[in-house]
């Protein structure tokens, strides 16, 4: 395996269009740990609203070239467990017993989610940032399910200066996104939504976290309709705001 500290980053679709600043700040947190990153501008997206759409078709024709560009033998870290954990667990669905058998084993080795990369892999708990407010995690399914990631950023997050972990109830709960689903049942969307959004907003919060803009875009779009009192905010928009002094 390659060097821990010589990576491809893959941005996922929901980050590159809507929230390019968290991509950005990613890359601060990586050069803040002395990571180099390796950024192919070709990329494109995983395949994963295809797939999950019913066109397998397509979804392996995307897959392939996201196995090509991303075929250097270094490890892939993405700030997106629903990407990761669609790559991990179904990419197989695609492409076991075919041309690109091997290389989609070989690839499922290298992919690591952002969090899980800091804290089991390079060893880093503090990144020395801070953020004087009281937030709360949100544990996105593919997150918890399909990555068994939930202590990681949690321990990312407590060892940010001034910030207030609190734990909502049901936190392992969906927030009603689940991609096309929110589309197909919008009324029940919006309605498992808002029982995530009152979990939290009884935890005393004053933002959600999580690992996958998707969710927090899901959510904030309730947010905002309802005029709560609450805001989202991805991870690294945390991790990204580094104490002047250290």
């Amino acid at each position: 395996m390659s060097d821990l500290k010589n990576i491809d980053l893959f941005i996922p679709c929901c980050i590159d269009q809507l929230y390019p600043q968290t991509g950005f700040n990613i890359i601060k947190i990586f050069e803040k740990a002395g990571v180099t990153v390796n950024y192919n501008p070709q990329q494109i997206c995983c395949g994963q609203v295809l797939y999950k759409s019913g066109h397998w078709d397509e979804a392996k024709q995307v897959g392939e070239k996201f196995i090509n560009d991303f075929n250097t033998g270094r490890y892939v870290i993405s700030p997106s467990a629903s990407c990761v954990g669609y790559i991990k667990n179904h990419y197989r669905n695609l492409f076991y017993n075919t041309g690109f058998h091997l290389e989609y084993k070989n690839l499922n080795e290298r992919i690591v989610e952002f969090t899980d990369y800091f804290v089991n892999f390079l060893r880093i708990t503090n990144i020395g940032a801070v953020f004087e407010h009281t937030v709360t995690y949100h544990d996105s399914c593919s997150a918890l399910r399909e990555c068994g990631i939930r202590e990681e950023p949690r321990i990312l997050l407590s060892n940010v200066k001034g910030l207030t972990l609190v734990e909502m109830e049901k936190t392992e709960r969906c927030c009603g996104f689940g991609g096309a689903f929110s589309l197909d049942f919008p009324e029940l969307s919006t309605a498992m939504t808002k029982q995530k959004l009152d979990a939290a907003l009884a935890a005393g919060a004053e933002y959600i976290v999580s690992t996958d803009a998707s969710c927090l875009g899901n959510m904030q779009a309730v947010i905002d309709k309802q005029k709560l009192p609450i805001k989202c905010i991805h991870i690294a928009d945390i991790l990204a705001n580094f104490s002047s002094v250290e």
